[in-house]
């Protein structure tokens, strides 16, 4: 897996290179700036993406841009977003294909070197990573549309989703079965209008929902 990664801070960028060497990946390119990391992305032998929401010249939303723009130009290309704060619309826009292969982690979870790890592969298998933060802030927001069909239950599995859980990891964390998971997951497809097609993520479209909600 190769893998571009922008980072303006040279010691996270020296860090996020170190674990991710000593997990097989392969750094391609490593820039701390926007205009090196449009260059970078426009290698078409670079498989993924490790991104710095706020990158020089102006520390706005460099990052989150470029992440938008290569899936435009390369669909499904797995990006992971790394911010500073908690700001769930970053987490829409890059989910708003509804396509898989993305992330949005607080920097303070690549301390985790093991959850880290597992959100780089998860997003590079085309699954999604949000982080538990984004997830619970979002929660904490008043629901609207859809998403109000939701049983408790339903809206904790959704949750999960979110996070990028399997269902093996989500009948785990909530002491139930996954033929229980199964059947909320089901239940969460249905009452999002979200009918099985084979060109559709479902799982991505019903988190999608979720945050518009």
């Amino acid at each position: 897996m190769r893998i571009v990664l922008a980072e303006d801070n040279a010691l996270l960028r020296d860090g996020l290179t170190r674990i991710l060497l000593a997990h097989d990946f392969e750094i391609r390119h490593a820039v701390d700036n926007a205009p090196a990391l449009d260059a970078a992305l426009a290698d078409p032998e670079v498989d993924a993406a490790i991104l710095d929401v706020r990158l020089p010249p102006t520390l706005t939303d460099e990052g989150l841009r470029a992440a938008v723009a290569v899936r435009a130009t390369r669909p499904g290309f797995p990006v992971l977003v790394l911010s500073q704060w908690v700001e769930h619309l970053y987490a829409r826009e890059l989910l708003a294909s509804g396509a898989g292969g993305v992330g949005y982690l607080l920097k303070d979870r690549v301390g985790n070197v093991r959850e880290f790890v597992d959100a780089v592969r998860r997003v590079a298998d085309g699954g999604t990573a949000l982080d538990p933060e984004v997830v619970s802030a979002i929660m904490a927001r008043p629901r609207a549309r859809a998403v109000d069909r939701l049983s408790p239950r339903e809206r904790e599995v959704l949750g999960l989703m979110a996070e990028g859980r399997s269902n093996a990891a989500i009948a785990a964390a909530l002491f139930i079965t996954p033929k229980a998971v199964d059947k909320h997951a089901n239940n969460i497809f249905t009452k999002l209008d979200l009918p099985l097609a084979p060109d559709d993520n479902r799982r991505v479209l019903a988190v999608l929902a979720w945050l518009d909600s």
